[in-house]
């Protein structure tokens, strides 16, 4: 496996010139107990403005309405509350999962929480399972990984873009306070780095996608997966979940495809107001997943009875609907109207990071 790509800083060399404030010692976030040093805080004022600092030695939080010293929060109870020097409270509560994924430092963009929550259900990602995570993204789905297959379980995730892994990284390393015994990490293709994970044999029992033509992936993630084990991806737009389903049935061993999305709609409740939220949490992505059939099996196809012209050869050809049944045209990030993720922000995040500080 690739060495650790991302080395923690070496002190300055002395100069005689003051140095940089030391780095905080790493706490994980999955815990509980008294606040201590290196533990990220989470301050909710009365209007529930969320700010999340990292407790430091001598640290304090600056705002445009007072001073909140870190010393105050050092041997606290979680929960506990504070006042400022301008006599501003905040209720201070170590963040949960849900708070990490969606505040820490990023590059690529995140699965949201609910999709996550989906993927361990549907993915069935059980304690001690072995699972193969493509597109790994800022890390957010990794560290939810990781935490559902616990110390007798392994996840190795395989990303291209090592700009990309180097962020993941830190955000994984951030969150479990240091280096995660049950994650390896590669750089490269999917196709090229699946199969040799376990030559000649299945090696995982779950595969779980993220990324742009997971249709591509299908005779590899067929290889390495056991029996029974399950296919999940994640995609953004109806034609690559067109694509990836046609795939999947053209493969012949796996099952069929079942593909869903979900909608997250909150309420807000003070006393008699009690109605929906105004804003919610709509599309994100589908996810669509499949079962591998015994090694050598043909999966029983489902019997259906479909629309007229949905199997037309012309009209499956025709370029108004490319994308969709099994086409053969090459995809790029551009087809999906995605920007790309500018140098300086994965700079920034990685900066942040690594002086324990969140978006």
């Amino acid at each position: 496996m690739l060495e650790r790509m991302t080395d923690q800083p070496q002190p300055a060399a002395d100069t005689g010139a003051p140095g940089p404030a030391p780095r905080a010692p790493r706490r994980g976030l999955d815990r509980t107990g008294p606040f201590a040093l290196g533990d990220k805080v989470q301050l909710a004022d009365a209007k529930n403005r969320l700010h999340t600092i990292t407790l430091k030695p001598g640290g304090e939080f600056h705002s445009h309405r007072g001073v909140l010293r870190h010393d105050q929060l050092i041997g606290a109870e979680d929960g506990v509350v504070v006042e400022n020097s301008h006599g501003i409270v905040y209720q201070a509560l170590r963040p949960l999962y849900a708070d990490y994924m969606l505040s820490m430092p990023r590059g690529a963009a995140i699965i949201y929480p609910k999709d996550s929550a989906q993927i361990l259900m549907w993915g069935d990602i059980f304690p001690g399972a072995r699972v193969l995570e493509a597109g790994v993204g800022s890390g957010g789905l990794t560290t939810a990984l990781l935490r559902a297959v616990g110390p007798e379980g392994a996840v190795h995730s395989i990303e291209r873009r090592e700009d990309f892994a180097e962020v993941a990284r830190e955000n994984v390393e951030t969150f479990f306070g240091g280096p995660h015994p049950s994650w390896e990490l590669s750089v490269g293709d999917f196709q090229e780095l699946a199969p040799t994970l376990s030559p000649g044999e299945p090696a995982v029992d779950r595969v779980v996608l993220d990324m742009l033509a997971p249709w591509e992936c299908v005779d590899a993630a067929a290889e390495v997966l056991v029996s029974g084990g399950v296919y999940l991806a994640y995609v953004a737009t109806v034609t690559q979940l067109s694509r990836t389903a046609e795939a999947l049935r053209d493969h012949g061993e796996f099952t069929e495809p079942y593909a869903w999305e979900s909608f997250v709609r909150p309420w807000h409740l003070e006393g008699l107001a009690v109605r929906p939220e105004h804003r919610m949490n709509a599309h994100t992505g589908f996810l669509l997943t499949a079962r591998r059939t015994a090694h050598g099996t043909p999966a029983l196809r489902r019997a259906t009875r479909p629309a007229p012209g949905s199997r037309l050869e012309e009209e499956l050809n025709h370029p108004d609907n490319e994308g969709f049944g099994g086409s053969e045209g090459e995809w790029g990030a551009q087809d999906l109207g995605e920007r790309g993720v500018a140098p300086r922000k994965l700079k920034r995040a990685l900066r942040d990071l690594r002086q324990g500080r969140d978006r």
